[in-house]
């Protein structure tokens, strides 16, 4: 349910795997009613809050509570690869559905879960969202954060950590079916949104636990690099900006200054190597933040498009639905009536095949027919409200 578990079900639809995404036989996943995200709204399907996550799959309504829908489910165990679950413990164990019930069944199957805060420990069977167990407690907001700011900085938007955290699990649940095709032994597969949220802060934790402090955020406003006018943030002079990230100054100062036309600067004695540009890099940091003040983005992503060092212009989410890079690799795909963002991996140089997310209970009858369920026992199913 909601976006985690779902987008590594959506990873690997788009990998190729037939996905049965299980929804309760009334209710079906409750992110179907997510509407409102921030300052966004949704009237009406499709709804990009579901097609995200569930992509390319096949919606199958049952009831696992109910002693007739377990068994449909035990039918769909016996021929599967994988079973992904983001149920808690305690449910798990209630509706028989755990490691050993499962692997009652079906001896070789990958058992895959995504938790909040992993499978041990004390906290265990808490449950969490992105923004709580990736977001906050994984030291990603604070470290966003600047000192002063009441509360924390927000993600940037929904299912971010949600998103991150489902990809590892596709890797995950991707290596384990290789283990299995080379040793025959399954595996449970675990990753949480902490464990992702710690993974994805590991250079900075690493950091952290070495020096004994935390990365402080840095300064609303500030340039960047106290020591690198090559590394920082710029703005332009239709109030947007320019990322610049050359972590060798001294390497590309030269080619800087030619793609601005100041070549006066190149033998300029305060810039001569990478120690003075260290040492003056205020005065640099001010130099560049008047030319390139000075004409607007567009030009500087035209001036900028042959320059040898790393930079990137800022942009929002809407920008980046139009970026041509964006395009020109397919990481942004149609899947039904929507465009939805592929996942990050691509084979043989060629997007993923996408497709819609499933209506609640669409495949219903489909998946049972599958099993070998003839219509008679398809409609006492339903009359035991086993099935949607």
């Amino acid at each position: 349910m909601y976006g985690f578990v779902p987008s590594a079900g959506a990873v690997l639809a788009e990998w190729g795997a037939d996905v049965i995404k299980i929804e309760h036989a009334v209710t079906g996943d409750p992110q179907r009613g997510l509407r409102q995200t921030g300052t966004m709204r949704v009237e009406g399907d499709p709804n990009p809050n579901v097609e995200h996550a569930n992509r390319g799959k096949r919606s199958l309504g049952l009831d696992i509570s109910n002693p007739q829908g377990r068994e449909v489910l035990l039918d769909l165990v016996r021929g599967a690869d994988v079973f992904l679950t983001s149920f808690l413990p305690k449910v798990r164990t209630k509706l028989n559905i755990d490691v050993d019930d499962i692997r009652a069944v079906n001896p070789k199957i990958v058992y895959a879960r995504g938790s909040a805060l992993g499978p041990r420990g004390v906290e265990s069977d808490k449950g969490g969202y992105d923004m709580t167990a990736f977001w906050a407690r994984a030291g990603v907001a604070a470290t966003l954060t600047p000192d002063g700011t009441e509360g924390m900085i927000a993600p940037p938007g929904p299912a971010f950590g949600d998103t991150i955290s489902g990809t590892n699990l596709a890797g995950g649940i991707a290596a384990a079916l290789f283990k299995r095709e080379r040793t025959g032994e399954p595996s449970v597969v675990d990753v949480s949104l902490l464990s992702s949220g710690v993974w994805a802060m590991g250079h900075t934790i690493a950091l952290s636990a070495h020096l004994g402090r935390h990365m402080e955020a840095p300064k609303a406003g500030g340039h960047g690099s106290p020591r690198n006018p090559l590394s920082g943030v710029y703005r332009t002079a239709d109030d947007r900006y320019v990322s610049l990230v050359m972590l060798q100054p001294g390497r590309f100062w030269a080619d800087v200054c030619r793609h601005i036309e100041r070549p006066d600067l190149i033998d300029d004695p305060r810039f001569a190597d990478a120690e003075s540009i260290g040492e003056n890099t205020a005065e640099a940091v001010a130099i560049l933040r008047e030319v390139i003040g000075g004409k607007p983005l567009s030009e500087w992503i035209q001036r900028f498009g042959t320059l040898s060092g790393p930079w990137a212009p800022i942009q929002d989410s809407l920008q980046v639905v139009s970026d041509p890079q964006v395009r020109a690799n397919e990481y942004i795909v149609k899947a039904g009536e929507l465009e939805l963002v592929a996942n990050p991996v691509q084979f043989d140089v060629v997007a993923p095949e996408s497709g819609p997310a499933p209506e609640f209970a669409a495949q219903t009858e489909e998946i049972l027919l599958e099993l070998g369920l003839d219509w008679e026992r398809i409609i006492e199913l339903k009359t035991a409200g086993a099935v949607t």
